[in-house]
């Protein structure tokens, strides 16, 4: 059913290094309390069952296997859950995969296109090719990873029908903390979109700090939430609102004007 206020959260955590298991159960208590709160959007950070790494730890058999979680999240929430876990596709390569679980219908998947070279992610993981964009409540939804921050080629709004919000899931680490936060206020400009970026804290297993700095910037670059570099857990809450976006749209048709390409 369509709405004019999407009600988003994102959950920012440390997340326990290659235990599924324990990341489940850890998000099974930051689920929870939300039960009571109104949610239409929970966004979790990029491999929330393992931190980023690699191979791809599979559950066990007895275990609950991630989709299956987020399902069964999703139903209880009413809500769509986001989130990336590393994962084999079936075919014989390992993806980074980031799911947008709605509580009625069947999930969507994004394969994350920019693989982190830096850190050997390509070497491990197979590159998806296309963008994935979502219709949920009436709201166009374009899921994006980490490292495609920086490509805004990839996610320009240049379609006839726009995206009105880009959702990033993240482990950026805290020495490009500064980057992380400048380009998710340029992607929502120049995009005239809402832009979330939900991002990981803590440390991880290779010993990568993690300031945090998740975001949820508005349409003008606006931060609507903001868990600072603090380095601790956080849950951020916003509300993107369609009639403030198309009045702002309409009110500066930018977009009218963009280049238009076809992505290769």
């Amino acid at each position: 059913m369509a709405t004019d206020r999407l009600h988003i959260i994102g959950l920012q955590t440390d997340l326990r290094w290659r235990d599924p298991q324990a990341n489940l159960n850890h998000f099974d208590g930051l689920l929870a309390p939300l039960e009571s709160t109104p949610c239409d959007v929970v966004i979790l950070p990029e491999m929330f069952t393992t931190g980023f790494s690699w191979p791809p730890v599979d559950a066990a058999p007895d275990a609950p296997q991630p989709l299956d979680w987020m399902q069964s999240w999703a139903r209880r929430l009413d809500a769509a859950i986001v989130g990336s876990v590393a994962c084999h596709d079936g075919q014989g390569h390992a993806r980074n995969r980031c799911w947008f679980v709605p509580p009625e219908g069947a999930p969507t998947f994004y394969d994350k296109r920019h693989l982190f070279s830096l850190a050997g992610e390509h070497n491990h993981f197979t590159a998806g090719e296309e963008r994935s964009e979502v219709e949920y409540k009436g709201f166009r939804i374009l899921l994006q990873v980490c490292y495609d921050l920086r490509f805004p080629v990839f996610s320009r709004n240049n379609g006839e029908h726009p995206y009105d919000m880009a959702i990033f899931v993240a482990n950026w680490p805290a020495t490009r903390a500064a980057a992380w936060r400048t380009l998710l206020q340029a992607r929502a400009i120049e995009n005239q979109c809402y832009v979330a970026g939900i991002n990981r804290s803590g440390a991880d297993g290779n010993g990568h700090a993690y300031s945090g700095d998740s975001l949820i910037v508005d349409f003008a670059g606006t931060v609507l939430a903001d868990a600072k570099s603090t380095g601790l857990p956080s849950t951020l809450k916003a509300v993107a609102v369609r009639e403030e976006l198309s009045a702002f749209r309409a009110r500066l048709p930018f977009l009218d004007d963009a280049d238009r390409f076809t992505l290769g």
